[in-house]
């Protein structure tokens, strides 16, 4: 879908228009929704609103609700006929798909100001917007302990992607179970406690930073999981660092993306030193280039500029061809791949490559 250039000139001036006043339309749609005009024009389908009825509706000035309804024409969020304003496609996705909203909470309260820093982290090689949040050298290292609504908006990113693919991966291990399963960068355990619950002959081991790994343990202690799990604390980008050998599957869910391409290849070959005979490891990726809609593929690609300038400055959401290089340089071979797991992700299986 981007092997050639789709726009005539008109439609390329008007969306060159559109990035040029993209920090205003943003925050301009931010208040639409927060502050109920979107919702008002919605409750007032079919007939619409005249912005006094607007105003009256959300206690903003009939200027502010001016102000923001025509700036929403040009933006297609609302259309106006005879002075009574609706609410259009846009608007209405905006204010109900669950997806635009999260994207939305994670861009304003992750990455809006931390965006200004982009140039800086692009020349450096560093997260320079990170300081906008916290005092970290990778956002890694606060997840636990970011301020809100960073935090909220984040984990809330991190979990609508994942959460959509979890199920359909355990019912694939429920169909052949692992005698163990290694979570790598198991995050909050989201997978980890889906695994617990629904492969109960499955051992399973965690390995994570120790920042991560502490709060999990406890939860876990408290759901009464813990005596079924080994945590193994674990910085992955420690040269010395090993991962523990013996699990018959090794699980990494959109770790990888966090790291760049020579990281890649040095943690993979740490998982290669850990696979028994026999092993496997399968990776579960977001990939731009595998994609079915044009949405989704934008979205992937965006994601790319907050690990740039947020996360730690030199990963990205990666061109599959890109990233399935680096397997053989650490010593494995993909088995299959399987696109569209949880509508978005791609599944990589893979086996140590014969020595």
């Amino acid at each position: 879908m981007f092997d050639n250039d789709p726009l005539t000139a008109l439609q390329a001036i008007g969306a060159a228009q559109q990035l040029a006043f993209a920090p205003l339309a943003f925050h301009a749609t931010s208040v639409m929704r927060d502050r109920g005009v979107l919702a008002a024009l919605a409750d007032a389908a079919p007939d619409g609103l005249r912005i006094e009825d607007v105003a009256a509706s959300t206690g903003l000035s009939s200027y502010a609700c001016r102000v923001l309804l025509e700036a929403g024409l040009g933006l297609h969020i609302v259309w106006r006929r005879e002075e009574h304003f609706h609410l259009g496609k846009v608007g209405r996705f905006l204010l109900e798909d669950e997806m635009t909203r999260v994207n939305f909470d994670f861009n304003r309260d992750v990455c809006y100001q931390a965006a200004a820093h982009l140039d800086q982290a692009l020349t450096e090689g560093t997260p320079a917007g990170l300081k906008t949040i916290g005092p970290w050298a990778t956002l890694y290292e606060g997840l636990s302990i970011m301020p809100e609504p960073a935090r909220r908006s984040w984990f809330t990113f991190d979990h609508f992607y994942s959460d959509q693919a979890f199920p359909a991966i355990c019912a694939r291990l429920a169909a052949d179970p692992p005698p163990s399963l290694l979570d790598v960068g198991c995050n909050t355990g989201r997978f980890a406690r889906m695994c617990l619950e629904r492969l109960p002959a499955t051992a399973v081991g965690l390995a994570d930073l120790p920042i991560q790994l502490d709060p999990l343990r406890e939860s876990l202690r408290e759901a009464g999981q813990l005596e079924r799990v080994r945590c193994h604390p674990t910085d992955l980008l420690d040269p010395q660092a090993a991962l523990p050998g013996g699990y018959s599957l090794i699980w990494m869910s959109q770790l990888l993306d966090c790291f760049s391409d020579a990281e890649i290849v040095a943690i993979l070959q740490k998982v290669r030193a850990a696979l028994p005979p026999g092993g496997r490891l399968w990776i579960l990726e977001l990939f731009w280039d595998r994609q079915r809609f044009e949405a989704a593929a934008f979205t992937v690609q965006q994601i790319s500029l907050y690990f740039t300038c947020v996360a730690n400055g030199n990963s990205q959401m990666y061109d599959s061809k890109v990233f399935l290089a680096l397997l053989p340089r650490a010593g494995l071979v993909a088995t299959q791949v399987t696109d569209g797991v949880g509508g978005f992700h791609t599944l990589v299986e893979c086996r140590a490559a014969a020595s």
